[in-house]
């Protein structure tokens, strides 16, 4: 009973948030046209009032981003055509990373710097992991096996230290850039604010949720070596 009490607490855990960042991005994603405005065209509007002209707004199919490198807002389809509460806000999160550049806020440096020097490296850790046991086996030397499981552990581990460390710029895009700006410019409709609130709290919450899956990652690693 106890372990079964232990892997339901580990599924609340691990699968939790994301499964509740989904649920509320889907349910303010109707109606979808709530707004007379899309996500791309207030991204747009906002990047323009704050001085971020030169700051690019595009279409992507890998998901909602700020690029610090290329000077984009990158939204997906949904975000960037769209007319939700969910469009707006989302859009409104990725201008307050663009904002963030321009401020030379220092947590999204260190973000874009770690991001830049792990890029990569998770999936060389799954091959290291992956190869592991059997360069142990061909050369019969198991602490040779061992050195290169860590060293691939090791590489998989800093997928949820770089999620872990997004998180104040996450919050500070959500909550110190986004919201102040919708409602400088009142976008929201009074009714949505608390609404918005969730959203960008969702939208913050998205890495706790990538590093969750990359921890339990790393626990199936370590679970497979041990039998």
């Amino acid at each position: 009973m106890s372990l079964a009490i232990f892997i339901a607490v580990l599924c609340v855990v691990v699968f939790g948030p994301s499964i509740w960042v989904s649920r509320i991005i889907d349910r303010y994603s109707v109606p979808a046209d709530r707004y007379s405005g899309t996500g791309a065209q207030l991204a747009r509007h906002l990047l323009d009032r704050h001085g971020l002209k030169t700051v690019g707004v595009e279409q992507t199919e890998h998901g909602d981003h700020y690029d610090p490198e290329a000077k984009c807002v990158r939204l997906s389809g949904d975000k960037f055509d769209g007319r939700s509460l969910t469009a707006i806000t989302v859009a409104a999160h990725e201008v307050g990373h663009a904002v963030q550049d321009r401020d030379n806020y220092a947590p999204l440096r260190m973000r874009t710097r770690l991001v830049k020097a792990t890029r990569g490296v998770e999936k060389l850790g799954a091959i290291v992991l992956m190869v592991s046991p059997f360069l142990g086996l061909l050369t019969r030397a198991p602490s040779i096996g061992l050195l290169t499981f860590g060293a691939g552990l090791l590489t998989l581990g800093t997928a949820a230290v770089v999620h872990l460390i997004t998180l104040p710029t996450e919050f500070n895009a959500s909550f110190s850039r986004a919201l102040p700006m919708l409602d400088e410019h009142r976008i929201l409709k009074r009714i949505d604010r608390p609404h918005a609130r969730k959203l960008l709290t969702a939208a913050a919450l998205t890495y706790v949720s990538a590093s969750l899956m990359s921890m339990l990652n790393i626990a199936r690693w370590i679970a497979i070596l041990r039998r």
